[in-house]
């Protein structure tokens, strides 16, 4: 783990040193990722050099912000919230959802659960942009907060001088658990060849407080929907599949029916890096 650490800290100061940033800036989630990278951030730049930017909307786990600003306290950063509702509700998305106000969060969450439900292999017609007139809106609805999220991110940083950081993990490149032009959007992304798992073992070494370290992992883009139920999968079991299959090891005494759903899963995200990749080379 130390080696690890010190090769991402070694990372970051060469390339913040290479492109002359004044500083740098990262979402903060209260999740993980991001507060790993966090810390990894201030190892390197010291916490004067780090901001942070938390974007909690409508639809956010009632823990959110909370847990943001605890993290960002912890770290010893400045940072700004800024509430997205606002912007989301100017350009109609909640249209698209039944009103939250007078519904309690324990039905919004049944709700978000029911449509995802309702559509077979929900993740794979993710990828696919399929899975008909729904489906297609349930994908607009949660896109476009984390495409406002990285444009808030990048006025952020442009004006201060700063570089984008990302929190995205190789789990997440890897079976396409972002969304394009927004969460993989940034100037560099230090925790990009680390697997889930492995982030979750980086924060345990840097000691992350533990409330982060035992949350479930979640998009924070719809009640109730946490990374494991959109995946279909949980982490431990993702990633152990894998890296067997990325080092050509045996799959014997896997699960069939899970090795069949991250097979299916790497066919379809590969389809769409490879589109993502021909995209950034035209």
């Amino acid at each position: 783990m130390e080696e690890i650490r010190k090769e991402i800290v070694e990372f970051i100061k060469s390339e913040f040193k290479k492109y002359k940033y004044l500083g740098v800036i990262i979402g903060i989630s209260g999740g993980i990722d991001s507060t790993v990278t966090a810390k990894l951030l201030v190892d390197a730049l010291g916490k004067n050099r780090v901001f942070g930017l938390l974007m909690p909307e409508r639809d956010s786990y009632k823990g959110t912000l909370k847990d943001s600003k605890m993290v960002c306290e912890y770290l010893g950063i400045k940072y700004k919230v800024i509430d997205l509702s606002p912007v989301l509700r100017k350009m109609d998305v909640y249209k698209m959802k039944p009103p939250a106000k007078i519904i309690p969060r324990k039905y919004q969450e049944r709700y978000a659960k029911k449509q995802w439900e309702n559509v077979e292999s929900p993740y794979i017609k993710d990828l696919k942009n399929s899975g008909g007139d729904e489906n297609r809106k349930n994908l607009a609805y949660y896109r476009v907060k984390h495409r406002l999220r990285m444009s808030y991110l990048y006025l952020e940083g442009e004006k201060r001088g700063y570089g984008i950081v990302g929190a995205t993990n190789k789990t997440e490149m890897k079976t396409g658990f972002y969304v394009k032009w927004g969460d993989e959007s940034s100037d560099m992304d230090p925790i990009l060849h680390l697997y889930k798992t492995q982030v979750q073992k980086l924060g345990e070494y840097l000691e992350i407080p533990g409330k982060i370290l035992e949350k479930k992992p979640t998009p924070d883009i719809a009640p109730g929907i946490d990374d494991e139920y959109a995946l279909g999968i949980d982490y431990n079991t993702l990633d152990r599949i894998l890296i067997k299959i990325e080092d050509n090891q045996s799959l014997e005494g896997e699960n069939e029916k899970e090795v069949n759903i991250v097979k299916e899963i790497l066919e379809f995200a590969q389809l769409r890096n490879v589109k993502n990749e021909n995209l950034l080379n035209r």
